[in-house]
This record gives C-alpha cells, structure tokens and sequence, in this order.
C-alpha cells in the first residue's frame, strides 16, 4: 500500500537566508548558513561585527547548526551579503539557502570512526557547483554522521552515517536506504540522492518542502538510486532528542575541547568575540551549544573559566542544557509573551515546570524552534502557561 505524505505544504518555502530576509518585529531576520557548524575565528568575528554593527548585538544559534541576525536595518542586505561574502561565509548567492549540512559534534578530534569534516566541504562545493541544486527548498537538511549516532537522527532528507572506517550507510527522511558505500564514495552517493528528491518532487508536481513529505518519498529516491528499503531496516542511531556532552573531552591528539551550552541560543557579540580568541575553529552543535577544540591542557581551566563568566554553561546538571525557547516577544509579533526572558526567570528561581524535564518554552501554538524528540511543550495562551506534551 502507498504511504501517505508526512505532510501538505502550500506554496514556496519563505526560509530566510542571509539575502533573502524575513520581516520580524524587531526588524529583519537573516539566517546564515554554517555547514556542519564549522566557523574559523576570523568567521566568528565577522560575524559578531555584523552583529554589532547591523543587527541587535547577538548571534542566534539554531537546531541547525546556523546562525541567526535579529534587528536588521530595512536596506541593509546588500552590505550583509558583502560582508558575509568576505568571510568565506556566502560562497554562491544563489545557494545560500539550502546549505544545510549537520555534522557530529567533535568529529575528527573525538569518537566516530571517519572524520566526515572533508564530507562538509565535499557536499557543499557540490551543492553549491549545481546551479539545479539551487532549487532545493530552504528546509532540505543532510546529515553527516560519523558513526556515534548524534545527527543521523535528526530528520535529514539525505545522510550519511559511517558503520565502520570502510563502510558508509544512506539515510533518506531519516531512515536506512539499505545503501553501503566506502567512505570515499559517500558525497557522490549523497548529491545523487539530493538530486533524486529534486526529480521526484518535479515528478509529483509538488512544492515540498522536505523528502519525507512526498508520496513515498524515501522509497522513490531510493528506487532512483537503483535500491529498495529494507523491510526491516538497520537502526543506525541512538535516540533522538539526546544532547552530547557538556564539560571538557580529552582529543586524539591529547589536546582538550571543551563544550558549552549557550542558554536560549543567544550569544552576543562579546561572547563570539572571546571564543574566537581562544581558538582557531568552533563548531555550532544543533543543540545550540558551542565546541571549543584544540586547547592545552594548562589552558583548559583558564578559557573554561572566562566563558563560564559570560554566562556560557558547562555543568552537564544544569537546568540550560534541557531548556529551549522560541524568539517571544519582541521579537515575533505572533508570540504571547516574552517567551524568553519568563524561562530565564523560571530557571533562576528554581520553578520550572514539568519537573525541570526537557522542555520547550512557546510563545504561541505555532511553537517555532521545538527540538525533536521527547520534549514536555510550554505554550503561551494569553492568560498564563500550558504545560504538556503534544
């Protein structure tokens, strides 16, 4: 029997871009693409002169591993997209919205058995070198997962998850395509399934935004790639909704990373600017937390300290690690209440609800930016709070 869509979706996905801005009430959102969360430092502090200099002082730190400007002037695009572009962060105008690429946290340095860094920039130079690939939509996500688990769970339309140092599995929505390749085939295979969700949504005529939402959508790109799904496919991850680590890893190379969570996603320009001098490379988890990798051991402590200082959070116990909020007021004129700055007060004084279980705070039923997984949903009515799982 033919399987339902996930989903109907009227009209062209509006995802915002760095170029292609959404009207907030707090003036205009972009959303900056950062390919499996992998930022220089001289890519973070342009980002938080941006921020300072354009916006409303602070980067946003999504589900998925992007980077958000709020407060945007009317006018400003163009000197956004020069800037951006001069970082190294707008590599093809016309692509900027479908570089969406999660990478597990820590890869290369910790656990996993590829490195799947070289995948990121494999895949974007590939998406990017496609002109038919700009017409994915702005939700299409790829997932590269280096075999701990971490992002394949995630809801990618197109992954990759490494089984071993030799073999490689293709995920489609998520799911096992019963697909094996060695590691240096993986972003050919990945770009031939992309490419396969484009044919077939032209195919069904559709305006999807994501794979999972066509007719069978997994099985058709899969039958494109000359596969079938198995039946009963391989669970190739752990469960969703998990985050990694908070506190300090010991790498490879006997260096140390450390990992932080940044509380409601919100990191202002001076916190961006403190990362990017303590080290070469960050990388943006889709659990709005930053890794800080490649410290000596005698620094550790000292960075450890001055970012926990500007409010950053390494105690794996602490309430911000399962705490999540839409923008709220002011920011979104559709929100009920400040949605924010209520979660800020309910985790300083010690009253959150739900037992202080994993939860996101909404300012309206639209509850824009819950995580996946099991989460307990606080929803804005107008007159208080509704607290429940949906």
């Amino acid at each position: 029997m033919t399987a339902p869509p996930a989903a109907v979706r009227v009209g062209a996905d509006a995802c915002p871009g760095a170029l292609q801005t959404h009207a907030a009430a707090d003036g205009a959102l972009a959303r900056v693409r950062v390919p499996g969360g992998l930022l220089s430092g001289g890519q973070l502090r342009a980002l938080a002169a941006v921020a300072r200099d354009l916006g409303d002082g602070a980067l946003e730190l999504t589900s998925r591993g992007n980077v958000q400007l709020r407060g945007l002037a009317a006018g400003t695009e163009p000197e956004l997209g020069d800037r951006l572009a001069a970082a190294g962060l707008l590599p093809s105008p016309t692509h900027e919205r479908v570089r969406n690429l999660l990478a597990s946290a820590l890869t290369g340095r910790a656990g996993g058995h590829v490195d799947v860094r070289p995948w990121v920039r494999a895949l974007d130079a590939g998406l990017c070198a496609d002109p038919a690939l700009a017409g994915l939509p702005g939700r299409y996500l790829a997932t590269l997962d280096d075999g701990r688990g971490d992002v394949a769970g995630l809801g990618g339309d197109v992954g990759l998850q490494a089984l071993s140092p030799d073999e490689v599995a293709l995920t489609l929505g998520g799911a096992d395509a019963g697909l094996r390749v060695h590691p240096d085939d993986a972003v050919p295979l990945a770009l031939a399934a992309t490419r396969g969700f484009l044919a077939e949504r032209a195919a069904q005529a559709s305006s999807a935004w994501r794979l999972a939402e066509l007719e069978d959508g997994p099985a058709r790109v899969a039958a494109r790639l000359g596969a079938t799904l198995p039946a009963a496919p391989h669970r190739l991850y752990r469960d969703i909704g998990t985050t990694p680590s908070v506190g300090s890893v010991v790498q490879r190379d006997g260096r140390v990373a450390l990992i932080a969570v940044v509380p409601l996603g919100r990191l202002d320009a001076a916190q961006a600017d403190l990362l990017a001098r303590v080290t070469g490379e960050v990388q943006l988890t889709p659990w709005r937390s930053v890794v800080v990798p490649d410290l000596t051991e005698d620094a550790v402590d000292d960075v450890a300290v001055a970012l926990h200082r500007t409010g950053m959070v390494f105690d794996e116990a602490s309430p911000w690690t399962r705490v999540t909020a839409c923008a709220g007021r002011p920011g979104c004129a559709k929100s009920l209440a400040d949605v924010r700055a209520d979660a800020a007060r309910a985790v300083a004084t010690g009253t959150l609800p739900a037992d202080g279980t994993r939860q996101h705070w909404a300012g309206c039923e639209r509850r824009c930016g819950r995580p996946r997984g099991e989460v307990v949903d606080v929803v804005a009515t107008g007159t208080g709070y509704r607290v429940g799982k949906s």
